[in-house]
């Protein structure tokens, strides 16, 4: 495993343990070179993935990113860490068990909206006016009215 700080490959790993409810493995390392420590996580992948953009564009899929637009989705909410690593880690399991090397952008993208309609509203509401495109302030409430989720809070 190459070093993020010094690109060196002599890193050791210090420790390993169960990560993301058992469905990947957490090491520890340690740079050789630069004494830079960092982790790493191994996940089983069962297929590569294509992302089929709205455009008609196809690239590859990126676990990262929909990590990323789910934290930003989060930001500032009381969800923990394993909370949202399960949540994306489910995603991915259903994405790669559908039997499709070719997924829509849409489909991630419906997938997202029902994890974290379950996991915080707050979020939800937060990725459908980004997803949905909404453009004005009647979007919001025409959005959370559909929902039904003005009654839960």
């Amino acid at each position: 495993m190459r070093c993020p700080f010094c690109s060196s490959e002599d890193t050791q790993v210090k420790d390993s343990r169960q990560a993301e409810d058992g469905t990947a493995v957490r090491r520890r390392r340690l740079c050789g070179k630069c004494g830079g420590r960092f982790t790493t996580f191994e996940r089983v992948q069962l297929r590569d993935l294509q992302v089929l953009k709205n455009s008609g564009k196809r690239t590859p899929f990126d676990r990262d990113k929909l990590m990323r637009s789910v934290r930003i989705a989060l930001q500032k909410r009381p969800i923990d860490e394993d909370s949202i690593e399960q949540m994306v880690s489910g995603i991915v399991r259903q994405l790669e068990s559908s039997g499709q090397a070719d997924v829509s952008s849409t489909q991630i993208g419906e997938l997202v909206m029902e994890g974290l309609s379950e996991l915080d509203k707050i979020a939800y509401v937060r990725y459908a006016s980004v997803y949905r495109d909404f453009r004005a302030t009647e979007d919001f409430g025409q959005f959370i009215e559909s929902e039904k989720l003005a009654d839960e809070g």
